[in-house]
Protein backbone atom coordinates (compact mmCIF):
# COMPACT_ATOMS: atom_id res chain seq x y z
CA UNK A 1 0.00 0.00 0.00
CA UNK A 2 1.84 3.25 -0.98
CA UNK A 3 1.96 6.60 1.23
CA UNK A 4 -0.92 8.57 -1.44
CA UNK A 5 -3.49 5.56 -0.49
CA UNK A 6 -2.74 6.10 3.45
CA UNK A 7 -2.85 9.99 2.89
CA UNK A 8 -6.43 9.86 1.70
CA UNK A 9 -7.93 7.78 4.91
CA UNK A 10 -11.05 9.84 5.93
CA UNK A 11 -8.90 10.19 9.54
CA UNK A 12 -9.03 13.13 11.89
CA UNK A 13 -5.55 14.11 11.97
CA UNK A 14 -7.02 15.78 15.67
CA UNK A 15 -7.14 12.29 17.32
CA UNK A 16 -5.39 10.09 15.34
CA UNK A 17 -3.91 7.36 18.28
CA UNK A 18 -5.76 4.27 18.00
CA UNK A 19 -3.74 1.49 17.80
CA UNK A 20 -3.88 0.36 14.03
CA UNK A 21 -2.55 3.76 13.19
CA UNK A 22 0.21 3.23 15.94
CA UNK A 23 2.89 3.79 13.35
CA UNK A 24 1.57 6.95 12.07
CA UNK A 25 1.45 10.31 14.27
CA UNK A 26 0.71 13.32 12.70
CA UNK A 27 -1.30 14.71 15.28
CA UNK A 28 -0.80 18.14 17.28
CA UNK A 29 0.39 19.05 20.66
CA UNK A 30 -3.10 19.05 22.31
CA UNK A 31 -4.18 15.36 21.18
CA UNK A 32 -3.14 11.77 21.28
CA UNK A 33 -6.16 11.37 23.88
CA UNK A 34 -9.00 9.59 22.75
CA UNK A 35 -12.01 11.13 24.15
CA UNK A 36 -13.85 8.72 26.63
CA UNK A 37 -16.89 9.32 28.42
CA UNK A 38 -15.63 9.91 32.18
CA UNK A 39 -18.11 7.99 34.52
CA UNK A 40 -18.09 5.46 36.92
CA UNK A 41 -17.85 2.28 35.22
CA UNK A 42 -18.23 -1.30 36.63
CA UNK A 43 -15.75 -3.90 34.62
CA UNK A 44 -16.86 -7.40 34.05
CA UNK A 45 -14.80 -8.39 37.85
CA UNK A 46 -16.91 -6.07 39.10
CA UNK A 47 -13.98 -3.26 39.63
CA UNK A 48 -15.25 0.58 39.50
CA UNK A 49 -13.40 2.67 37.99
CA UNK A 50 -14.18 6.53 37.79
CA UNK A 51 -12.61 8.87 35.07
CA UNK A 52 -11.69 12.39 36.00
CA UNK A 53 -11.06 14.49 33.25
CA UNK A 54 -8.77 17.88 33.12
CA UNK A 55 -6.96 20.05 30.63
CA UNK A 56 -3.01 21.26 31.27
CA UNK A 57 -0.93 23.22 29.12
CA UNK A 58 0.47 26.85 28.64
CA UNK A 59 -0.41 29.91 27.08
CA UNK A 60 2.29 32.38 26.03
CA UNK A 61 2.34 35.82 24.30
CA UNK A 62 5.29 38.28 22.77
CA UNK A 63 5.70 41.65 25.04
CA UNK A 64 3.66 44.24 23.65
CA UNK A 65 6.72 47.16 22.66
CA UNK A 66 4.15 49.30 24.59
CA UNK A 67 3.77 47.40 27.46
CA UNK A 68 6.94 45.80 28.63
CA UNK A 69 6.44 44.31 32.12
CA UNK A 70 9.01 46.31 33.97
CA UNK A 71 10.57 43.19 35.94
CA UNK A 72 11.48 41.36 32.77
CA UNK A 73 14.92 40.73 32.22
CA UNK A 74 16.23 42.18 28.73
CA UNK A 75 16.80 39.31 27.40
CA UNK A 76 13.03 37.97 27.99
CA UNK A 77 10.25 38.31 25.08
CA UNK A 78 7.46 36.53 26.05
CA UNK A 79 5.02 35.96 28.81
CA UNK A 80 3.35 32.72 29.55
CA UNK A 81 1.53 30.77 32.18
CA UNK A 82 1.10 27.41 32.40
CA UNK A 83 -2.35 25.49 34.23
CA UNK A 84 -3.93 22.67 35.03
CA UNK A 85 -7.49 23.26 34.97
CA UNK A 86 -11.14 21.65 34.85
CA UNK A 87 -12.72 20.79 31.51
CA UNK A 88 -15.14 24.03 30.66
CA UNK A 89 -12.78 25.68 33.48
CA UNK A 90 -15.09 23.06 36.40
CA UNK A 91 -13.79 22.98 39.70
CA UNK A 92 -11.58 20.14 40.37
CA UNK A 93 -10.09 21.14 43.99
CA UNK A 94 -12.52 18.37 45.12
CA UNK A 95 -10.41 15.77 44.01
CA UNK A 96 -6.93 17.87 43.26
CA UNK A 97 -5.67 19.34 46.63
CA UNK A 98 -2.07 20.92 44.65
CA UNK A 99 -0.08 21.22 41.47
CA UNK A 100 3.75 21.55 41.28
CA UNK A 101 5.53 23.02 38.86
CA UNK A 102 8.98 22.72 37.90
CA UNK A 103 10.00 24.81 35.49
CA UNK A 104 13.94 25.54 33.83
CA UNK A 105 16.66 25.53 36.27
CA UNK A 106 17.89 28.80 35.43
CA UNK A 107 14.63 30.37 36.97
CA UNK A 108 14.45 31.58 40.76
CA UNK A 109 12.59 29.06 42.83
CA UNK A 110 12.05 26.82 39.63
CA UNK A 111 9.80 24.42 41.69
CA UNK A 112 6.38 25.88 42.71
CA UNK A 113 3.99 24.76 44.26
CA UNK A 114 0.82 26.12 44.23
CA UNK A 115 -2.06 24.99 46.75
CA UNK A 116 -5.41 26.39 45.51
CA UNK A 117 -6.97 27.36 42.45
CA UNK A 118 -6.31 28.43 40.19
CA UNK A 119 -3.42 25.96 39.60
CA UNK A 120 -1.03 28.02 37.43
CA UNK A 121 2.34 29.43 37.30
CA UNK A 122 2.97 32.93 35.25
CA UNK A 123 6.13 33.83 33.99
CA UNK A 124 8.12 35.44 31.74
CA UNK A 125 11.00 33.80 29.02
CA UNK A 126 12.46 33.57 25.80
CA UNK A 127 12.85 29.63 25.12
CA UNK A 128 10.94 26.49 25.52
CA UNK A 129 11.57 24.44 27.23
CA UNK A 130 9.70 20.81 29.09
CA UNK A 131 7.40 21.38 32.73
CA UNK A 132 7.32 18.96 34.64
CA UNK A 133 3.80 19.12 36.29
CA UNK A 134 3.08 17.19 39.60
CA UNK A 135 -0.56 16.17 40.65
CA UNK A 136 -1.43 15.99 44.52
CA UNK A 137 -4.25 14.18 45.34
CA UNK A 138 -6.71 14.85 48.34
CA UNK A 139 -6.18 12.80 50.73
CA UNK A 140 -9.53 11.07 50.83
CA UNK A 141 -7.85 9.48 47.32
CA UNK A 142 -5.35 7.97 49.11
CA UNK A 143 -3.84 7.98 45.77
CA UNK A 144 0.09 8.74 45.24
CA UNK A 145 1.35 11.91 42.99
CA UNK A 146 0.93 11.39 39.27
CA UNK A 147 4.12 13.24 36.83
CA UNK A 148 3.52 14.73 33.59
CA UNK A 149 4.88 16.61 31.28
CA UNK A 150 4.11 19.61 28.86
CA UNK A 151 6.28 21.28 26.35
CA UNK A 152 5.93 25.08 27.08
CA UNK A 153 5.49 26.35 22.76
CA UNK A 154 5.94 30.53 22.61
CA UNK A 155 6.37 30.38 18.74
CA UNK A 156 3.22 29.74 16.39
CA UNK A 157 2.69 26.81 14.82
CA UNK A 158 0.26 25.19 12.46
CA UNK A 159 -1.50 27.64 9.53
CA UNK A 160 -0.72 31.43 9.10
CA UNK A 161 2.25 31.19 11.08
CA UNK A 162 3.44 34.93 9.94
CA UNK A 163 -0.07 36.39 10.35
CA UNK A 164 0.01 35.12 13.70
CA UNK A 165 3.00 36.67 14.45
CA UNK A 166 2.46 39.95 13.22
CA UNK A 167 -0.69 40.09 15.31
CA UNK A 168 1.01 39.05 18.65
CA UNK A 169 -1.59 35.95 18.96
CA UNK A 170 -2.05 33.97 22.12
CA UNK A 171 0.30 30.56 21.53
CA UNK A 172 -2.21 28.16 22.88
CA UNK A 173 -0.81 24.57 23.88
CA UNK A 174 -3.05 22.38 25.52
CA UNK A 175 -4.16 18.84 26.36
CA UNK A 176 -7.11 16.72 27.49
CA UNK A 177 -6.37 14.07 30.07
CA UNK A 178 -8.09 11.90 32.44
CA UNK A 179 -7.32 10.18 35.88
CA UNK A 180 -8.41 7.01 36.27
CA UNK A 181 -9.07 6.32 40.22
CA UNK A 182 -9.45 2.64 40.56
CA UNK A 183 -11.99 1.51 43.07
CA UNK A 184 -12.16 4.22 45.11
CA UNK A 185 -13.26 4.34 48.85
CA UNK A 186 -16.61 4.84 49.29
CA UNK A 187 -15.99 8.46 51.10
CA UNK A 188 -13.67 10.07 47.91
CA UNK A 189 -16.66 8.35 45.32
CA UNK A 190 -19.21 10.53 46.92
CA UNK A 191 -16.74 13.20 46.13
CA UNK A 192 -15.86 12.73 42.55
CA UNK A 193 -19.42 11.75 41.66
CA UNK A 194 -21.42 13.94 43.70
CA UNK A 195 -23.12 11.24 45.47
CA UNK A 196 -26.90 10.86 44.43
CA UNK A 197 -26.26 14.12 42.16
CA UNK A 198 -29.03 15.98 44.35
CA UNK A 199 -27.54 19.03 46.76
CA UNK A 200 -30.87 18.80 48.76
CA UNK A 201 -33.85 16.30 49.08
CA UNK A 202 -36.80 17.47 49.12
CA UNK A 203 -38.65 16.48 52.61
CA UNK A 204 -41.07 13.97 53.23
CA UNK A 205 -44.89 13.91 53.15
CA UNK A 206 -47.53 16.73 51.29
CA UNK A 207 -46.41 19.72 51.43
CA UNK A 208 -49.17 22.62 52.27
CA UNK A 209 -51.41 24.61 49.75
CA UNK A 210 -48.80 27.19 48.29
CA UNK A 211 -45.59 25.95 49.84
CA UNK A 212 -42.79 26.14 47.35
CA UNK A 213 -40.66 23.62 46.30
CA UNK A 214 -37.40 23.02 47.14
CA UNK A 215 -34.86 23.65 44.77
CA UNK A 216 -32.43 20.35 43.59
CA UNK A 217 -29.43 21.42 42.58
CA UNK A 218 -27.36 18.72 40.62
CA UNK A 219 -24.08 17.90 42.09
CA UNK A 220 -20.57 17.49 41.16
CA UNK A 221 -20.15 14.87 38.00
CA UNK A 222 -16.81 13.90 36.78
CA UNK A 223 -18.44 14.13 33.23
CA UNK A 224 -17.22 16.31 30.23
CA UNK A 225 -19.69 18.58 29.03
CA UNK A 226 -22.14 17.37 25.85
CA UNK A 227 -21.73 20.32 23.89
CA UNK A 228 -18.58 21.86 23.60
CA UNK A 229 -18.28 25.49 23.31
CA UNK A 230 -15.34 28.23 21.85
CA UNK A 231 -13.16 28.10 24.99
CA UNK A 232 -13.45 23.99 25.02
CA UNK A 233 -13.14 22.27 22.05
CA UNK A 234 -13.88 19.00 24.70
CA UNK A 235 -17.15 17.15 24.85
CA UNK A 236 -19.09 14.18 24.11
CA UNK A 237 -20.32 15.75 20.80
CA UNK A 238 -16.86 15.97 20.00
CA UNK A 239 -16.04 12.22 21.05
CA UNK A 240 -18.93 10.82 19.37
CA UNK A 241 -17.67 12.59 16.01
CA UNK A 242 -13.99 11.59 15.99
CA UNK A 243 -15.02 7.68 17.20
CA UNK A 244 -17.77 7.89 13.45
CA UNK A 245 -13.77 8.81 12.20
CA UNK A 246 -12.48 6.38 12.96
CA UNK A 247 -14.78 3.65 12.77
CA UNK A 248 -15.32 4.92 8.85
CA UNK A 249 -10.97 5.11 8.92
CA UNK A 250 -10.99 1.41 9.82
CA UNK A 251 -13.65 -0.04 7.23
CA UNK A 252 -11.47 1.77 4.74
CA UNK A 253 -8.69 0.55 5.83
CA UNK A 254 -10.26 -3.16 6.03
CA UNK A 255 -11.24 -2.91 2.78
CA UNK A 256 -7.85 -1.52 1.44
CA UNK A 257 -6.35 -4.51 2.45
CA UNK A 258 -9.34 -7.04 1.16
CA UNK A 259 -7.91 -5.34 -2.35
CA UNK A 260 -4.60 -5.87 -1.56
CA UNK A 261 -4.55 -9.61 -0.65
CA UNK A 262 -6.84 -10.01 -3.41
CA UNK A 263 -3.93 -8.91 -5.92
CA UNK A 264 -1.42 -10.42 -4.01
CA UNK A 265 -3.26 -13.85 -4.52
CA UNK A 266 -3.97 -12.84 -7.89
CA UNK A 267 0.25 -12.32 -8.90
CA UNK A 268 0.94 -15.46 -7.19
CA UNK A 269 -1.14 -17.57 -9.48
CA UNK A 270 0.10 -15.80 -12.21
CA UNK A 271 3.62 -16.65 -11.08
CA UNK A 272 2.36 -20.40 -10.43
CA UNK A 273 1.79 -20.32 -14.29
CA UNK A 274 4.60 -18.96 -15.26
CA UNK A 275 6.93 -21.31 -13.55
CA UNK A 276 5.04 -24.11 -14.80
CA UNK A 277 5.48 -22.60 -18.76
CA UNK A 278 9.01 -22.80 -18.03
CA UNK A 279 9.34 -25.96 -15.78
CA UNK A 280 9.93 -24.41 -13.50
CA UNK A 281 9.32 -26.54 -9.63
CA UNK A 282 7.89 -24.87 -7.17
CA UNK A 283 9.04 -25.16 -3.66
CA UNK A 284 7.25 -25.05 -0.55
CA UNK A 285 8.31 -23.49 2.21
CA UNK A 286 7.81 -25.16 5.62
CA UNK A 287 5.84 -22.76 7.79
Amino acid sequence: MDADAWSSLPISSDLFSYQQFERFDPTPIWSRNLFRKPLAKCLPQQALNVFAPFVFGSEAQPFDPAKRPPNAPEDHTHQWRVFVKGVNDEDISYWLKKVQFKLHETYAQCVRTIESPPFEVTETGWGEFEIQIKLYFVPESTEKPQTLWHSLKLHPYGDDIEGKRERRDVIVAQNYEEVVFNEPVEQFYDLLTGGTGVVQQPPKGKAGKGAKQPQTQPGRTAEIPYSDSPKNPYSQKTESKELDRLAEAIKTVDQMLKEEKAKLAEREAKLDELRKSEGVTTVVKKK
